[in-house]
């Protein structure tokens, strides 16, 4: 049972753990324990505060690991413990297996034997600054916060100790994996609880997965220009070692605006063992491109719908297809996008829905001089509510710079395949949608059949429009249709949607019927309303 509240005046305890919680538990008592730190702080500044908190306990448990290690290999070469006490405070140990250093003054048992309310902010600081000054790779990345006069240095104690007495391994995993999930479910936690803001950090998994099983990032250099938290890179990660390839087999690149969310990507990516390029510090892809001289072989993104403000040349090299609208840099993305792809490369896009079918400001002219050129791919309709930080309905553009048969794979030159998506997922809870995996594999292998993939072929994955859903349609049917892209426009409807065996004009007479019968309904609750109004006020 949980520990019963406190009767007297004070906040309740932080509730313990049961000494064989599963990661479910761990999870949730993190997260209630975090939530109490909030106080007068936005979810925007205790997200900074808890997430550095469990990249300090994954730093230092790596550490540890690898601490362990080299002991039983020096003395398995028979030193003495004198001179192994010595040994393991080298730094190149560490560094030769991919391990960050931790000076004493930083390691987690030192700080929780010797914190207290009262030091616990300032000994935080100068953990973070010490392992900042360690290693070259952290530098910038952790933010010294901890010390100052909003933080409730009781509570943040109490999150520093319960963080030391959870049990990270025996999950079946290791305790950096297990890390690592609590990282990105306070990420998404963190999302929710930011709302509309929450989506400059984080895109939803299933969105994720969705992308990453439809391109199939094997091997090579992947790309992401808006990378957010690093999400699309962990996803990758985990795609190629599903598929028993090797975790260094993909070269990762990317670059984010906003500072904070910078240092949540680092340190998501460090506590994934992801030793992946976002450049030395944050920039504005537009203005300053930090890999203007490389081109990838995947690309993933979740760029910002319908940006605003951005930095615009007219002259820019890469307005291939046409130049961008002032006010809206949806174009701008996808021809970023384009001239950073590879020749033989594959990138996948999340855009609102607008994307599709807008003809504002030569957007229209851009989208027909894509298409003309045949770099588009496919396109998808996702289904409402898939973001809880954004009511904009979106898609995913996936684009291709040769759909020839090159590699044994079917020719789609002059073709794009189309899939609705919308009657896909399921509800997770009132407001937000998911796709299960049946429905990310039944998206993706529709594209991977139709492409003709090396999977797809090792699977016997045979493509055919489905009606209501998939549809491969010729340049010359989307010119028809004024290059509009939207998926419905091509897949047409199942025989269901067509006739339900209702004649039309019942139903039109049935539907109007219930609509005034609601229209009455409402009227009489509304005078109710106003009765008991009136009956308060005394009048």
């Amino acid at each position: 049972m949980p520990p019963k509240k406190r009767a007297a005046a004070g906040a309740e305890p932080l509730p313990g753990l049961a000494p064989k919680a599963n990661l479910a538990d761990i999870k949730d008592m993190l997260w209630k324990a975090a939530d109490k730190l909030r106080g007068s702080m936005d979810a925007s500044q205790y997200k900074d505060f808890v997430l550095s908190l469990v990249f300090l306990k994954y730093v230092n448990d790596a550490f540890d690991e690898c601490q362990d290690e080299v002991r039983e290999e020096l003395k398995a070469e028979g030193l003495g413990e004198e001179d192994i006490a010595e040994e393991l405070e080298e730094v190149d140990y560490y560094i030769s297996k991919g391990v960050f250093w931790v000076p004493v003054e930083a390691r987690w048992s030192t700080l929780v034997e010797q914190m207290t309310p009262e030091t616990i902010g300032r000994r935080l600081d100068d953990a973070m600054g010490e392992i900042m000054k360690s290693n070259k790779s952290l530098s910038g990345v952790l933010a010294k916060i901890f010390n100052r006069d909003n933080v409730d240095t009781r509570r943040l104690k109490e999150l520093v100790d319960l963080i030391n007495n959870t049990k990270f391994t025996g999950h079946g995993k290791a305790a950096r994996d297990v890390l690592g999930e609590v990282y990105e479910y306070f990420l998404d936690k963190f999302a929710k609880a930011e709302g509309k803001r929450g989506g400059e950090f984080y895109t939803p998994g299933s969105v994720v997965k969705t992308l990453v099983e439809m391109i199939e990032p094997y091997e090579g250099r992947i790309y992401d220009p808006a990378c957010g938290s690093g999400g699309m890179f962990v996803q990758a990660e985990r795609f190629v070692e599903a598929h028993q390839g090797r975790r260094d087999s993909l070269a990762v690149y990317g670059q984010e605006l906003n500072e904070r969310t910078w240092r949540l990507a680092k340190m998501n990516l460090a506590i994934h063992g992801i030793w992946g390029d976002l450049s030395s510090r944050w920039a504005d892809t537009f203005h300053d491109d930090r890999h203007p001289d490389l081109r990838f072989d995947y690309i993933m993104a979740n760029p910002p719908f319908n940006l605003k403000d951005w930095y615009r040349d007219e002259h820019d090299r890469r307005w291939r297809y046409g130049v961008p609208p002032v006010r809206n840099a949806n174009y701008a993305w996808m021809q970023h996008i384009l001239y950073k792809l590879s020749e033989n490369g594959t990138a996948g896009v999340v855009m609102a829905n607008g994307s599709m079918t807008s003809n504002t400001s030569g957007e229209g002219d851009i989208r027909r001089a894509m298409l003309e050129a045949d770099v588009v791919s496919c396109m998808v309709a996702l289904p409402g509510q898939l973001f809880r930080t954004t009511q904009i309905p979106a898609c995913l553009w996936i684009f291709t710079k040769d759909k020839s048969a090159k590699s044994g794979r079917t020719d789609r030159q002059g073709r794009v395949l189309f899939i609705d998506a919308r009657e896909l997922g399921v509800m997770a809870d009132r407001t937000e949608r998911v796709f299960p995996d049946e429905d990310i594999f039944k998206i993706a292998d529709a594209y991977r059949a139709w492409r003709g993939t090396k999977s797809a072929q090792e699977e016997n994955l045979e493509y055919s429009d489905e009606a209501g859903f998939c549809y491969s349609a010729s340049l010359e049917e989307i010119a028809k249709n004024d290059y509009v892209l939207t998926p419905g426009r091509y897949v047409g409807t199942t025989e269901k949607e067509k006739d339900d065996g209702e004649p039309i004009r019942e139903k039109i007479d049935r539907l109007t019927k219930d609509l005034f019968a609601n229209f009455e309904e409402s009227a009489k609750l509304e005078q109710e309303v106003r009765t008991q109004i009136g009956r308060i006020d005394g009048r």
